[in-house]
């Protein structure tokens, strides 16, 4: 693992988890607003859902595509110049919504998302291995979890504001093209300026600097992060998890639209899915705190589970039950990323960046798996479609009771 002085010990590790806590938020909340895109796009340019899911796949794809050369920047800049330049990036991600709207192009959305996500991958590849190194490596996991709490919190208040902002303007608008795809500029532009102003902060505050230590678990120094196998099999787990996090996410307005379900209008069902972040904000609250109690591996496989009970519920049942099972994944989903996340950097030592950058790299599952899941509603319905996600739960199961033993 990465490592601070000791005078940085003393000085800088709550404050520093302070300001980097805003930056999970940011990230959460912006993430969260595809949710509300999707069914906005869809209407807008009458877009199938498979065509509809491409908003998540740029969105993620640029993690498979910036993930990695993301993770050799931070290695040579450090970890808060490489926060800067992602707030900066993300931040002209979000400027780009005003022309795209302007234009009223599908295309030029789906690049303003690709922008936008690179920016949110450097952070995420900046910001997550920080947050593990400001303490004790044995509370990694908790004090993660934690910090992804609040991005928790950023996701919750996302679908509510994009739905009254977004959907419900949209709604009360003259109903063509235009007036419904400029209902997403002034959100944008707002969260542009958010953003650089964030970049501005960060740039005149001191925090720690991060230094290498010698890795826990021998391999040859020039080795690399790809030889620990459960690095590689915790990118597979994120990989699902993501890919079945966002399907979900991404489906939710249209799942509760339909007439078996709860039949409700795109604005009210947009705040119905802050519940369903709502209980991944206070799943890692609880379990920041029973964490420090429970091994990992065992609290990850026992919320996978939950949650793939959970959402057979929702294929198989109608009405209510259906309704708040799926939304109640949410709690279950809460310390999967942080969990998966630290259980795959344990003992990385030199090669913690690196190992940083193939877990985000794998954040690509909420590219494809979500498009998957796209055909399987076009041909089986949206209901059905849930499926998906039980096998990628199934396969988080094994991680936590298995596949994230460290071995070199």
């Amino acid at each position: 693992m990465t490592n601070l002085s000791t005078d940085q010990k003393q000085n800088g590790y709550g404050f520093s988890l302070v300001s980097l806590t805003s930056l999970f938020f940011m990230w959460g909340l912006i993430t969260s607003l595809n949710d509300v895109l999707i069914p906005r796009l869809k209407a807008v340019f009458e877009l199938s859902y498979t065509e509809a899911m491409m908003v998540q796949f740029c969105f993620f794809f640029a993690y498979f595509v910036v993930s990695l050369p993301a993770g050799n920047l931070v290695k040579k800049i450090g970890y808060k110049s490489g926060i800067i330049i992602g707030l900066i990036i993300a931040g002209i991600g979000c400027a780009c919504f005003y022309p795209a709207a302007a234009f009223q192009s599908y295309n030029y959305f789906l690049a303003a998302l690709f922008v936008l996500a690179s920016g949110i991958t450097l952070l995420q590849v900046a910001a997550n291995p920080y947050v593990t190194v400001l303490g004790d490596s044995e509370t990694a996991s908790s004090r993660l979890t934690m910090t992804q709490a609040f991005n928790s919190l950023g996701t919750t208040i996302g679908p509510w504001i994009g739905g009254i902002l977004i959907l419900s303007s949209a709604t009360n608008a003259v109903e063509n093209s235009v007036a419904d795809a400029s209902s997403v500029q002034m959100p944008y532009l707002a969260l542009a300026g958010a953003l650089i102003l964030m970049a501005a902060i960060f740039a005149v505050l001191k925090l720690p600097t991060v230094e290498e230590e010698e890795e826990t678990v021998a391999v040859p120094s020039e080795g690399s992060a790809w030889t620990y196998s459960h690095l590689v099999l915790g990118a597979v787990a994120i990989f699902l998890y993501v890919g079945a996090e966002v399907s979900i996410g991404s489906f939710l307005i249209n799942f509760l639209g339909e007439a078996n379900i709860a039949g409700l209008e795109e604005a009210d069902a947009a705040k119905y899915v802050s519940f369903y972040w709502g209980g991944a904000m206070i799943g890692r609250f609880i379990g920041a705190i029973a964490m420090q109690f429970i091994p990992a591996g065992k609290a990850l496989a026992f919320s996978a589970l939950a949650a793939s009970a959970l959402v057979a519920l929702a294929v198989f049942t109608d009405g209510q039950v259906a309704m708040w099972s799926i939304l109640f994944v949410g709690l279950f989903n809460s310390i999967m990323f942080p969990t998966i996340f630290s259980l795959g950097l344990k003992g990385l030592g030199q090669h913690t960046s690196q190992g940083s950058g193939i877990l985000c790299l794998a954040i690509v599952g909420g590219a494809i798996v979500p498009l998957l899941q796209g055909l399987l509603a076009d041909t089986y319905g949206v209901q059905p479609a849930f499926l998906l996600a039980i096998a990628c739960y199934v396969y988080i199961v094994f991680y936590g009771l298995k596949g994230s033993e460290p071995k070199s």
